[in-house]
């Protein structure tokens, strides 16, 4: 994906302010071995590009004084309860240095899988994406994850996925975590009908004389 970035000069909370209220997100680009440069983005145009999971996980083009460069979203502000980007980093990319990034799982095929087909289980996603190690030519979009071999009592972990050429995971001391879990139907248990117990005969009747 590509935006264009301009070129911010006056610093400070104030001058920030002024910038949000005239339609305009404060931003920042560092890394690289570059020095950091403040940046200003459209709000509009950067509002739409949040919304894109390409935006999150993806090398972006960022033009920048007619000029393209590679950079990462790193991190953003939002207001507490306006739809208003206060403030936005990036990260420059070196094409050989090793990234840490955060990839979108993609699944696909679980209504095929015998465990929904069959055994009519739930399927529950417990990770929607993983953080893996690559160089950035080799970063992916997203990785894609077919459900179809799923069985019931059977729940997909990290080691049964392939990931792209030239990635590898990084699970922070989780050896082997689970991406999906496969959980069984729960029976309904119907109660026998209540049946009530009958009259006494030989009281039926009798009062005080």
């Amino acid at each position: 994906m590509k935006f264009i970035a301009f070129e911010r000069s006056k610093q400070g909370t104030g001058a920030s302010r002024r910038l949000r209220n005239s339609g305009r997100t404060p931003g920042i680009v560092y890394g690289a071995g570059v020095a950091a440069q403040s940046i200003e983005l459209d709000h509009n145009a950067l509002w739409h590009a949040l919304k894109k999971e390409a935006f999150h996980a993806t090398i972006l083009e960022m033009e920048f004084n007619g000029q393209s460069s590679q950079v990462l979203l790193r991190d953003y502000q939002m207001h507490p309860y306006k739809q208003l980007v206060q403030h936005i980093d990036f990260q420059r990319v070196d094409a050989n240095t090793t990234l840490h990034m955060k990839v979108p799982l993609h699944y696909s095929g679980e209504e095929e899988s015998e465990a929904v087909k069959t055994d009519k289980c739930l399927i529950n996603h417990v990770v929607t994406e993983i953080e893996v190690a690559c160089l950035p030519a080799n970063l992916p979009e997203f990785i894609k994850v077919s459900l179809t071999g799923l069985t019931k009592g059977v729940s997909l972990h990290l080691n049964d996925i392939t990931l792209p050429a030239g990635c590898k995971p990084v699970t922070h001391g989780k050896k082997n975590p689970v991406l999906v879990a496969v959980v069984a139907p729960v029976e309904e248990v119907v109660a026998a009908p209540v049946v009530a117990a009958p009259a006494d005969a030989k009281g039926k009747g009798k009062g005080k004389k």
